[in-house]
Order: structure tokens, then C-alpha cells, then sequence
């Protein structure tokens, strides 16, 4: 890596602008993204979320604006941008007839890593998917498929990872079992851009946030920052009810809570 690519935010984004005819999807977006963070970009469909994620990767070309990724101009210097990020789509993108290690090491070959089935195998503990390894992946459950996909998006060890929407269609316990993931990416200092429409996944993952409505950053921070935009309410003394994550985690115990963090495999079958 060079000092070129180390130096400044892992993402720099300035007055970025996307137009497909009159419909203008981006109309001069801005943030920066700091190095081993992970940053949500909140909003509705249809705000430019997916839009911003294609043009980071190079899969689509900007009308006007600058982005730079790992320290390379997306524009002028796509390879490098390439060879600096992986992109995770909305939908797990496995092949369902292979078994997980299947599915690690044919991407490992195709990158032309050296021992293809220790990455594979390392990936595999480190996801606490080891004991399905060689389970065919449509046998997994829908968060098993999304964390496979993710492993599977590691492979080279990329600096910057792009996740647009990473919990579509999940369940409460497979959306729990990617917001662990998706921590733990950041604790190995991997950059984690991600899009969402949940509220609450932007307020567990992200070191900020920044909301993109009708093509604009309309508010950029962090959780607290955000909270202190609105006037504080009234104190009033009332019974305090438990929130929906506190019921779910109360009725279905803390084997689940084991199997997320690592400690137990339990859940690993399915």
C-alpha cells in the first residue's frame, strides 16, 4: 500500500451529481469516510444510496463531482480503486450447490490467493460458520448466506468495503448475526461503508451517519450529533418499556447471543 493510498479519509466524496435524463438521482452529495469507521448512509429508496455505492466501485461513471476511495480518484484511477474495495450486494450472492468452504475457495482461486483452503478455513472460524463448512450454502439460513457473502467479500484482505443494504430481507436473528459481523469488520480495521433504510441498523453499526434524501446530504454526524439537531423533549416520570430488540433478546434467551459473538456454534446448523 502506499503512502498516497494511506494518507487522508479511506472515502472522500465532493459535489458528486447523477442524472439519468431529467431525473436527477444525485445533486451534489459530500462526505468523507475516516480510515476503520463504519459510515451509513441512511435513507429512503430511491435517494441515491445504491447510485453512490456503484459510482464508488467504478461500475458507474459520475456527471460531475470527485470521489476518491483507499486515496485513488475513482474516475482516473479505477483499477486501483478496484483493487482497494469489495462490494456486497443487496442480495447474498453464493453459489447454493456448494458447500460454504466450496464457495471461499473458488473465490480465493480466482483471486490468485496463495492456499486458497486455509483463507478459506480462517474465514470460516472467523464467521463461526466452521461447522457448516461443507454444508451446500442453500442449506444455510438467510444470516448464515449473508455472512458466507461477506467472508467471501474479504478474501484479499481489502482496505475499504462497500455493504448496500447488507440485512434486505433478513430476519431479527440473521439481522443480529450481520450487525456482529459487520462490528467485528471494523474492529480489524476494515472501512465499512454501508446503506440502509433502518433506523436502528444505522444507530447500532455506525461511528456516523450521514442522510441522503432526494439526491442531497441533508444532515452528517455522529449518532449523538444527529440527536442534538432535534429540541430535547420534557422530562416526565414514566414507566419505562422495553424496546422490541430487549423483547426479542429476552424471549429467544442467550444461546443466540453465544452463537453471534462466537463463543458457541449452536446455531450454525441452520
Amino acid at each position: 500500500m502506499t503512502a498516497e493510498s494511506t494518507a487522508g479519509p479511506a472515502i472522500r466524496v465532493q459535489g458528486l451529481e447523477k442524472a439519468y435524463g431529467e431525473l436527477e438521482v444525485l445533486r451534489g452529495v459530500d462526505f468523507d469516510v475516516a480510515r476503520g469507521s463504519i459510515f451509513a448512509l441512511l435513507g429512503s429508496n430511491g435517494s441515491g444510496k445504491t447510485t453512490t455505492i456503484r459510482i464508488l466501485a467504478t461500475l458507474l461513471k459520475a456527471d460531475a463531482g470527485t470521489a476518491v476511495v483507499n486515496g485513488f480518484d475513482v474516475a482516473t484511477r479505477p483499477a486501483n480503486v478496484r483493487e482497494s474495495i469489495s462490494l456486497t450486494g443487496q442480495f447474498a450472492a453464493v453459489d447454493g450447490v456448494l458447500s460454504g468452504r466450496e464457495n471461499l475457495v473458488l473465490v480465493a482461486r480466482l483471486r490468485h490467493l496463495k492456499a486458497p483452503g486455509a483463507v478459506a478455513d480462517d474465514l470460516l472460524r472467523r464467521f463461526s460458520l466452521a461447522d457448516a463448512a461443507t454444508r451446500r450454502a442453500s442449506t444455510y439460513s438467510g444470516g448464515m448466506r449473508r455472512r458466507l457473502d461477506i467472508a467471501m467479500s474479504l478474501l484479499g484482505d481489502p482496505p475499504v468495503i462497500f455493504l448496500d443494504e447488507p440485512t434486505a430481507g433478513l430476519d431479527p436473528e440473521g439481522r443480529m448475526e450481520v450487525w456482529q459481523t459487520v462490528k467485528e469488520l471494523a474492529g480489524h480495521g476494515t472501512t465499512v461503508l454501508l446503506t440502509t433504510q433502518h433506523l436502528d441498523e444505522a444507530e447500532q453499526l455506525a461511528d456516523r451517519i450521514a442522510i441522503l434524501h432526494q439526491g442531497r446530504i441533508i444532515a452528517n454526524g455522529t449518532l449523538a450529533e444527529l440527536k442534538r439537531l432535534l429540541p430535547p423533549a420534557k422530562a416526565e416520570y414514566v414507566e419505562k418499556q422495553p424496546t422490541l430488540e430487549e423483547v426479542f433478546l429476552a424471549i429467544v434467551g442467550n444461546d443466540h447471543i453465544r452463537h453471534v459473538t462466537g463463543t458457541s456454534n449452536q446455531g450454525n446448523h441452520g
